[in-house]
């Protein structure tokens, strides 16, 4: 038995020891005979999330009744949205403390603002990579990494912003950045199941929804800084919020392991009925520290203890404002997003391959709580993206003088979404809670390449473009406070407008030129759920859902026609797709409070017709007329339609072991799995392997130290063509962070949070098996990064 595998199996026998261990003791222990200081440990704030369900649950009792008198209803409306609201002060989160969500019908991973200042990553898959269930793409890691969730990603896993289509190119090629960066936002949330119901049939395998104040939804309130502060309180605290007020803050952190610094500033501002944010902010890295050679299938190449070629840069600034009015607000806001990162792997390197990716984005939103017996609330978003990037590099290696521009990508999206949620009312068998929802977006794509000027078919694809319109309904049913379900339904209609060649080859076989064919295929999918939310015995929630989604084939799977460098393919599209349909099941317990807190999923889903690239074994180059050349640098791949099944599940646990030292120590593991094979019982490529890890922590109000060991298993499930194994690695993290609340004397800043963390303190060889550049493409080494986030 090597040493690799017998060192595996300990590592996993420890962590199933760990499990057994936080079960036993959360079990044994008795929570009514814990001390004060223990129970008051385990006071959870509970998570809000905005992402999974157009329905928002509030605390009014004559809302929640569905009934009472319509001068009762208009009451509540008065006392919950003034005409100018103060944001609220939420309670404190917890350093450290597993965020676990009850409330809705599928498992959703949060990860809060202090986790992500903890964390950092330039990417939201870099952000993502250790959660259970999800992972990054790892494609050119810190620069584009997009989220992989259960083995699904670009075409069946949405990214939005605020509520919109988050916009650029990175479900278009695995090159390209996600232009939302962490370094700009306050939450992440990886909402599964039902949700793809509220966003699109693209949204099967999830949502990754990222958050922040650009438009603010409520005025910002200075009463926590009264209080730092020691100034007088006698008014009402609410009331100073409505005065003029500003709040400020500062995010900065340094990387070892590529040399790398982060900023940010944040302001936000507000007085009467306007609310104003600002934002601005940049990072800067150099080629990265590697543990060992990073090329697999050529040991020629110079490399000098870093990454080649994987340097990154990129900046982005905002502005937006709301207004207040007597039952809601509207407002708006305007993004610039700019990157320049290069692209590692050896044909990166030759070429100096690098992105310089721009994109302008301008989004409303807003909130109407109108003064009527049926309706709730009416919120609506609205976004329109100008994404462009130019891929930069050498036509020939060799020849320095021949840098330009080998590829173009262009997205022009506009996107309308609103919502209508009514007010409860009592069916006598249960309390019902209805929102509806419409969704318009439009969509111009295209990808010229001067390489081959003159050509019919010189770029990815000819400009296309594709119109969405759908409509949903999500209802809510409250049996009694124990006992929840949920019923959702969507039907979309999806038109898109390209070409594809009429035969694969420069020229037909009677020397015609070859022509572009035009197709204009349009379909109407249809999806539904259902689901259950069961509270249990010992402050646990169960929840079982079913969906029925189907997804219209996309842009890039119908109109292909050319080379793509990102995954070394020759993309032939498939103009003949049909609806691709998943059939899915999941079932969940999940616990938020308590001094043991975890939750456990596991799920089926069944694909008919699942889209997937189709690797042939040919060889290709630029053009058709190259393809089945044998020295042929790219791989054909053809998109083509197979059933397949995914099945899996997740478990994430933390347990509060006792007080040591004024705070509390305790333990915390993660594991998680996903097969998926087709339905001759091969394997679907690029599937992420089996995960299982664990780790201690100690926390006060103050501070966090954390030591954790996440080992990934070998990937030997591989495709029968073009797919290699790959080896398992052990990513060892340690983190001290700590947060308090500072004097006014100190520089007008009221609050800060510092730390250090290091990552891969192993210095292990890490490949990431689901990117496409794993033989090429190490994760970084050792490293260590510190931040410090300022409040004003």
């Amino acid at each position: 038995m090597s040493f690799q595998l017998r060192r595996a199996q300990r590592l996993g026998g420890a962590s199933l020891l760990l499990l057994g261990a936080a079960a036993t003791a959360a079990f044994a222990q008795d929570s009514a005979q814990q001390p004060a200081q223990d129970k008051a440990s385990t006071e959870i704030p509970a998570v809000t999330v905005t992402a999974p369900s157009p329905i928002v649950r509030r605390a009014v009792p004559s809302r929640n009744a569905g009934r009472g008198t319509r001068t009762a209803r208009v009451r509540s409306r008065e006392q919950t949205a003034e005409a100018a609201p103060a944001a609220p002060v939420p309670a404190a989160p917890q350093q450290g403390v597993l965020p676990i969500v009850t409330n809705q019908f599928a498992t959703v991973t949060v990860v809060p603002n202090e986790e992500i200042r903890r964390e950092g990553g330039g990417q939201l898959g870099d952000l993502l990579f250790s959660k259970p269930g999800i992972t990054g793409s790892s494609f050119a890691p810190g620069a584009s990494s997009r989220p992989i969730i259960r083995g699904l990603d670009v075409n069946r896993v949405g990214i939005v912003e605020n509520g919109t289509n988050g916009g650029g190119a990175s479900d278009l090629g695995e090159d390209h950045f996600v232009p939302i960066d962490p370094l700009a936002t306050n939450q992440v949330e990886v909402v599964r199941g039902p949700a793809a119901l509220r966003y699109g049939s693209t949204s099967i395998g999830g949502v990754v929804s990222a958050t922040n104040n650009r438009i603010p939804d409520a005025l910002p309130s200075c009463a926590p800084s009264f209080q730092a502060y020691g100034l007088p309180t006698k008014a009402p605290l609410a009331n100073a919020a409505t005065s003029p007020c500003v709040t400020a803050e500062t995010r900065t952190a340094f990387s070892s392991v590529d040399r790398g610094i982060e900023s940010g500033v944040l302001l936000d501002a507000g007085g009467g009925n306007f609310a104003f944010h600002a934002d601005a902010y940049g990072r800067t890295t150099s080629d990265y520290y590697i543990p060992s050679y990073p090329y697999l299938t050529d040991q020629s190449r110079p490399v000098n203890g870093r990454q080649p070629n994987s340097a990154t840069r990129s900046d982005g600034a905002s502005i937006g404002g709301s207004y207040f009015f007597q039952g809601g607000y509207i407002g708006a806001s305007i993004t610039q997003n700019d990157s320049l990162y290069h692209i590692p792997g050896i044909d990166g390197a030759d070429h100096k391959t690098r992105i310089d990716a721009h994109q302008t984005k301008i989004n409303v939103k807003g909130e109407y709580r109108p003064d009527a017996a049926a309706i709730d609330t009416i919120r609506f978003w609205a976004g329109a993206t100008d994404y462009r990037h130019n891929e930069i590099g050498l036509a020939d290696p060799a020849d320095l003088n021949s840098d330009g521009i080998r590829q173009t990508f262009t997205n022009k999206e506009q996107e309308i979404r609103t919502e209508v949620q009514l007010m409860p009312f009592n069916a006598r068998f249960a309390e019902v809670t209805t929102a509806l929802g419409f969704q318009v977006g439009h969509q111009e794509l295209s990808a010229p390449s001067p390489d081959n000027p003159g050509t019919l078919f010189n770029g990815l694809w000819d400009p296309n473009t594709n119109t969405r319109v759908a409509a949903y309904a999500f209802n809510e049913f409250k049996f009694s406070e124990a006992t929840r379900a949920q019923i959702a339904g969507r039907i979309e209609h999806v038109e898109l407008h390209g070409t594809t060649p009429n035969f694969p080859a420069d020229y037909l076989p009677d020397g015609t030129p070859q022509a572009a064919i035009a197709r204009n295929p349009s379909f109407t999918p249809k999806s539904g759920s259902i689901g259950l939310l069961q509270d249990l015995p010992g402050g646990m929630v169960g929840s079982i859902t079913a969906q029925y989604v189907e997804r219209a084939p996309k842009a890039a799977e119908l109109f292909s026609r050319g080379g793509h460098d990102a995954t070394a393919t020759f993309d032939i599209g498939n103009p003949n797709l049909t609806i691709e349909t998943a059939k899915s099941v999941e079932l969940g317990v999940r616990k938020a409070t308590g001094p043991f807190r975890f939750e456990a999923t596991v799920y089926y889903t069944h694909f008919d017709n699942f889209i997937y690239r189709r690797l042939t074994g040919v060889n290709c180059d630029d053009d058709f007329a190259s393809c089945g050349a044998p020295d042929g640098e790219l791989n054909q791949a053809v998109y083509s339609q197979r059933n397949a099944n995914f099945r899996g599940g997740e478990f994430q646990s933390q347990l509060d072991i006792g007080a040591f030292q004024g705070g509390i120590w305790g333990i915390e593991n993660q594991l998680d799995v996903v097969r998926a094979t087709f339905s001759d019982g091969t394997n679907v490529p690029r599937i992420p392997p089996v995960r299982m890890g664990g780790g201690v922590f100690w926390r006060d109000d103050n501070w966090l130290m954390r030591v954790n060991l996440l080992h990934a298993f070998a990937q030997n499930n591989v495709a029968v063509i073009a797919e290699t194994p790959t080896s398992g690695y052990n990513l060892l993290k340690a983190e001290v962070s700590y947060k308090t609340k500072l004097d006014r004397n100190w520089f007008g800043a009221r609050e800060m949070m510092a730390g250090i963390v290091g990552n891969n303190l192993l210095n292990e060889n890490i490949r990431n098996h689901v990117s496409y550049t794993k033989d090429e493409v190490l994760m970084p080494g050792i490293g260590v990064r510190a931040f410090a986030n300022f409040k004003f």
